[in-house]
């Protein structure tokens, strides 16, 4: 019989506050990151200092990996051991197999450090490239709300004027989310499986594991993390696997100024897009500590935030398997958050979101011999998936350059003050790029009559159509691809152009 109320986590309700102040939050130095292709052997005792060890509690399990590290084992002190090798790596110029019109993969090898913030820091933001990332945001005309930053680790104790003010929808102190928010996955039963903070020294266990069972995740990385270790990077992509952004030093982005989250989600984009080719279109705040200021930004980046499964404020679906780490909590503890997640999931009508790391070794022990053989025996099954394919699109609409803006419209719409470029594609078909820091696909149209561009290239905004004469139409359906699309006709020198694009 289905039970009928929610299974308290209230453990959670304590670690919650514990993880908001954990400096140690931020990734081990790149030192520690995982080689490009051999195993290596990680310091011994790394990590935590000697503490008092969090109570254990009773474990019962249905299914568990033969090969799992003893729960008694996984603990803050434990001897770390080697990570294993990436079982596969890839050249450059490689192509991925799931995601339609992908680019070749770049070469990771000609990474240039010196080209990107310091590690684990909150980037500059008077550099040419994060002003040139503001006055885009600035372009695309979407209004920043002025909400104050918050202070501290963003803990809700230490702001209880903005935790009182509901107009800001503070997700870390309420719960509050917009429609824009990922939170869930439509269809019951189904788990968007996610994974955060990498790639980590023992991500390539995660990835062996994952393999061996052929399943897929939503991997949130973090910008530092991705330029320590690209090629684990360009494993999980071209696995198959959803790449996400998770800022580039992991700070509670309301702490932040406006122009410190763009540099923060900025540099992140640009160092995946540097090591996979692909700029990703979804995001997620640390901490899950967002508002609509945050908000706000993101959306003028091109982001959408996926949070995770939040039930009332003792029933979120984190497992808290990060804070094993840190000796805040035991690997016990954390088995039994994710038995109770599992309960509440089965009384829910969609599918749901859980949040893992993949950052330490001790979350990689309890992924790889728990949680996910404890998922996988479940009945009624579950349906493991990246973020993407839960909500039932495919991996190409992960990216901004793959994206179909025509079935999956990117968020914030098209900005009317960005320059567009027309490229011909085959003879009479044209298609329109915006220019924001990566060249995005906007959609195509006609030209009228048979005139061609050939191999030249035209450029305009379109908040300024003079010196071309134009009038303004609606069109229902056009090429079967135009539905409710505003058209413009146009002429330049001797063509004849119909220039369609997405309603704002």
């Amino acid at each position: 019989m289905r039970p009928s109320a929610l299974f308290l986590l209230p453990v959670l309700v304590v670690a919650h506050d514990l993880h908001y102040n954990l400096h140690a939050r931020q990734a081990p130095p790149s030192a520690s990151l995982p080689s490009t292709s051999a195993a290596s052997a990680a310091p011994t005792g790394s990590g935590s200092p000697t503490l008092s060890p969090p109570p254990t509690v009773p474990v019962t399990l249905q299914s568990t990996n033969p090969t799992a590290v003893p729960l008694s084992q996984i603990t803050a002190n434990e001897t770390s051991q080697p990570t294993i090798a990436l079982q596969s790596t890839f050249a450059a110029g490689s192509i991925p197999t799931g995601i339609p019109g992908a680019p070749p993969l770049p070469n990771a090898a000609a990474l240039v450090p010196a080209n990107y913030p310091p590690l684990d820091k909150t980037p500059p933001t008077d550099s040419p490239q994060v002003q040139q990332w503001i006055q885009q945001v600035a372009s695309t005309g979407i209004s920043i709300p002025n909400i104050s930053v918050t202070t501290g680790a963003a803990a809700c104790s230490a702001n209880p004027a903005a935790a009182a003010d509901t107009s800001r929808c503070w997700w870390t102190c309420g719960g509050c989310t917009r429609p824009s928010d990922i939170t869930t996955c439509p269809d019951k039963l189904t788990w968007g499986l996610t994974y955060d903070d990498g790639p980590g020294f023992y991500t390539p266990n995660l990835l062996q594991y994952l393999d061996s069972q052929n399943l897929k995740t939503t991997f949130f990385v973090i910008g530092s993390r991705a330029l320590g270790a690209p090629f684990t990077l360009q494993t999980e992509y071209m696995s198959g696997h959803q790449i996400g952004v998770h800022t580039w030093s992991h700070p509670p982005l309301t702490t932040m100024t406006n122009e410190q989250i763009i540099a923060e989600l900025g540099w992140t984009k640009q160092v995946i897009k540097d090591i996979t080719g692909l700029t990703p279109n979804t995001f997620r705040p640390p901490y899950g500590d967002i508002d609509d200021r945050v908000r706000a930004i993101a959306l003028a980046m091109g982001l959408t935030p996926i949070i995770w499964t939040r039930l009332s404020p003792v029933a979120t679906f984190d497992t808290g398997d990060f804070n094993i780490n840190g000796g805040t909590i035991s690997s016990s503890q954390v088995i039994v958050n994710f038995e109770n997640i599992i309960a509440n999931a089965t009384t829910i009508n969609t599918g749901f979101i859980v949040l893992e790391h993949d950052l330490f070794e001790q979350t990689v022990q309890l992924a790889t011999g728990y949680i996910l053989p404890e998922a996988l025996a479940h009945n009624p099954a579950f349906s493991l998936k990246p973020v993407i394919n839960c909500l039932n699109k495919p991996l190409s609409d992960a990216y901004v350059e793959t994206n179909n803006n025509s079935t999956n419209p990117p968020p914030g719409g098209v900005s009317k003050s960005f320059p567009l470029f027309f490229r011909q594609r085959t003879n009479r078909l044209t298609c329109i790029y915006r220019l924001c820091g990566c060249d995005t696909l906007i959609g195509c149209f006609w030209l009228q009559p048979s005139h061609w561009i050939g191999g030249g290239e035209v450029r305009w905004n379109v908040d300024g159509w003079p010196p071309f004469g134009h009038d303004v139409y609606r069109v229902g359906h056009w090429h079967g691809r135009f539905n409710r699309w505003y058209c413009y006709r146009a002429v330049l020198r001797d063509l004849s152009l119909v220039i369609c694009i997405p309603p704002y």
